[in-house]
């Protein structure tokens, strides 16, 4: 079982059945992810006995009731109905939400949790996402939550409802995704502001990703002196204070919400902090592009 703000994923039951159909049954569920509306609650029970009994297979619930509303699924390697991942370390993810529910972000945090449990709890390296064409709002939850766009394939068989369809594929490997939400702490806390005629603060952010998995944030302060501090410098600070010195990735965010390289002082801290290790730290260079260089292409050789 896993939890989010608003909702839980966790097995299905057979008791599950009259909820499940209750939503399965609309025929703008189904038919646009690639499967036709259930006729009956035995059929829904058939459907939880066999389509939805795989090892990651989830109900999303609303906390306040726990009752089924969608359908959440990793499909690993080699499992039901996975034709994308490669390897034991790939798997793809499928989902469908009851229609009450559309429109409230309930979907995209179910899948954010989903592929925090895929690369932190079971060990996933990339997963994969597709839609058919014309389903907009899966491609919109998948755009939201960070997958990136990859093919399209013609005359995909569709063997459930006997149809050939488009279909778009998209993926989203665990370097990315931890990209990303190093981006979306460091953007968090971003917050240009004056502290006093003397003072300002929050122009450039910072998030670090830690030997830990934690991530940790900063933002630059200004002074009127040599009393400040880069973003950077900010955010390893706050590390080591929660008793943690190793670095894996830093990024840092410019006013533009471009990402820069740290300054020498920033690396030279680093340098310090890690000297057997810290060419191995990974510096975004440009979130746009995802451009990543290493501390050690950076600081190739150190002065003491």
């Amino acid at each position: 079982m896993m939890k989010t703000e608003r909702l839980i994923l966790r097995r299905w039951e057979e008791s599950d059945a009259e909820s499940l159909y209750e939503y399965a049954k609309d025929p703008d569920i189904g038919p646009i992810a690639g499967w036709p509306p259930h006729k009956n609650i035995e059929e829904s029970k058939d459907v939880i006995r066999n389509a939805l009994s795989g090892k990651e297979a989830y109900a999303i619930c609303l906390k306040t009731d726990n009752r089924a509303i969608g359908a959440i699924e990793l499909k690993l390697y080699g499992g039901r109905g996975n034709d994308l991942a490669t390897g034991e370390s790939e798997c793809e993810l499928g989902y469908w939400l009851g229609k009450p529910f559309w429109g409230q972000g309930i979907m995209p945090e179910a899948v954010r949790e989903m592929l925090r449990h895929a690369f932190e709890d079971i060990g996933m390296t990339k997963v994969w996402c597709a839609f058919y064409e014309g389903n907009m709002k899966s491609k919109r939850v998948q755009e939201k939550v960070g997958f990136r766009y990859q093919w399209k394939s013609e005359n995909v068989d569709v063997p459930l409802i006997h149809e050939k369809r488009t279909g778009h594929v998209s993926s989203i490997t665990k370097d990315q995704w931890q990209w990303d939400r190093l981006y979306t702490a460091a953007a968090a806390v971003r917050n240009e502001r004056r502290i006093s005629d003397y003072v300002t603060c929050g122009e450039v952010s910072a998030a670090i990703l830690s030997g830990s998995g934690r991530i940790y944030t900063g933002v630059c302060i200004d002074t009127c002196s040599t009393l400040g501090i880069c973003a950077e410098r900010n955010a390893i600070f706050n590390m080591i204070t929660n008793g943690e010195q190793e670095i894996k990735k830093v990024i840092a965010i410019m006013p533009d919400g471009s990402s820069g390289a740290p300054c020498g002082a920033c690396r030279e801290l680093m340098v310090q902090l890690m000297p057997e290790t810290y060419k191995s730290v990974e510096i975004m260079m440009d979130c746009k592009q995802e451009r990543i260089m290493t501390l050690g292409e950076l600081t190739p050789e150190w002065w003491i």
